[in-house]
This record gives structure tokens, C-alpha cells and sequence, in this order.
């Protein structure tokens, strides 16, 4: 992983300075590694090889997902009175 991210080494302007950041940027790797790339012994995803699903996604697929899991935004419960 420390191969393929260069978040993990300092050396870098990608350097993660927020374990949020670090957290969320390990996550897309993990769905990127496991749903999208190809491997070469398998020639599948390990998705598809673990009979998860049966097509190759792609990140524009892991971003719908995403968006869809989202709250809606609303319109606020309250509003604050403008000062004149």
C-alpha cells in the first residue's frame, strides 16, 4: 500500500496532515484496490473473484455510490436575520 500511496511517506506534498484526511484517502484505496483494478494473476477484482459482483466497476460507479448514500441537502431549520 505504501507502494501505490504516497501518503504514507513524508517526503511529499500529498503527506496526509489530518488522520481524517489519511482515514478517507485509505478507504477510497481499499474500494479502488478491490473493486476497479484488474489483478494480474487473477485477471478479475478481487471483488468479482470473491463472487461480490459479477462486472468490472469503475470510479465514476464508486462515486454514484457515494453521492447516493448522502443525506439530501435541505433547505435549514432556522435562519439567521441579516443586520441591516
Amino acid at each position: 500500500m505504501r507502494m501505490h500511496m504516497r501518503r504514507f511517506t513524508r517526503l511529499t506534498n500529498a503527506f496526509s496532515k489530518k488522520v481524517e484526511n489519511h482515514m478517507h484517502m485509505v478507504a477510497l484505496y481499499t474500494v479502488f484496490y478491490n473493486w476497479t483494478r484488474i489483478h494480474k494473476t487473477t485477471r478479475v477484482t478481487p471483488a468479482m473473484e470473491a463472487s461480490l459482483t459479477d462486472r468490472l466497476w469503475t470510479m465514476k460507479d464508486v462515486a454514484e455510490m457515494i453521492d447516493a448514500t448522502l443525506p439530501k441537502p435541505g433547505r435549514p431549520a432556522t435562519y439567521k436575520k441579516r443586520v441591516a
